[in-house]
């Protein structure tokens, strides 16, 4: 019998980083996407009428804040858990995430690699409790570790072809300190979306890359790479 699918919700304004969150969960064989906010009242309705299992929440939202969410009855009574995404980087929006039991804090700019993770032992961690009716100190200790988990420094190479690094880095070398955007890295090499996406976020990982953010008049922010 397969196991039954989580519903996740994602609660974002920037239009390109909602695409990248709703592209890893729909990538994941566990996680169902219900829809898509990006702002507090149509997250509270969202919420709603999904009643998702887990809801990636950012903080800065157009009418309002994000972390007002966390004590949301709604959340409580959909038994929904929370991993927050944000830019604040200051200790007091922390602390009040982990005392309103956030499951994760991710901060801005997102890491494909640290946000899957934290999809994966969510999966983990949902799937436990749902197994274990009757808790001992090693299964307690287990949940907390999935929450609280240490993050190995590795080379991320899992999934990464030589050939394909290689062109993708050979076009931020030739460029020097020009920003490319996913649509253009795309345009230049000839490879998907998803596959640019993925080695552009490797490069990342390694230190290769960094990210910025272009902050226009109108819309919102792109996200560009460009030589570290």
């Amino acid at each position: 019998m397969q196991p039954a699918l989580i519903d996740v919700a994602i609660v974002e304004d920037e239009n390109e980083l909602a695409a990248l969150h709703a592209e890893l969960i729909q990538k994941h064989p566990r996680l169902r996407l219900v829809g898509i906010a990006s702002s507090l009242a149509q997250a509270q309705t969202l919420l709603n009428d999904k009643q998702p299992q887990l809801v990636l929440l950012d903080n800065y939202l157009p009418d309002g804040k994000g972390i007002t969410m966390l004590s949301n009855p709604l959340l409580s009574r959909a038994n929904c858990s929370v991993i927050f995404i944000t830019a604040a980087s200051d200790m007091d929006t922390c602390s009040q995430a982990i005392r309103n039991g956030a499951f994760d804090y991710i901060l801005k700019p997102v890491s494909w690699k640290r946000l899957s993770q934290s999809l994966e032992r969510f999966v983990q961690f949902h799937d436990q409790q749902r197994e274990w009716k009757i808790v001992d100190q090693q299964n307690v200790d287990s949940l907390y570790q999935l929450q609280a988990k240490n993050y190995r420094q590795d080379n991320g190479s899992k999934g990464i072809e030589e050939k394909t690094l290689t062109l993708v880095q050979a076009l931020f070398q030739e460029r020097g300190d020009y920003c490319f955007s996913v649509d253009e890295v795309v345009s230049e090499t000839g490879l998907s979306k998803t596959t640019a996406r993925r080695y552009l976020e490797h490069c990342v990982e390694s230190g290769f890359l960094q990210v910025e953010m272009l902050y226009g008049k109108i819309g919102h922010p792109r996200r560009l790479y460009k030589r570290a």
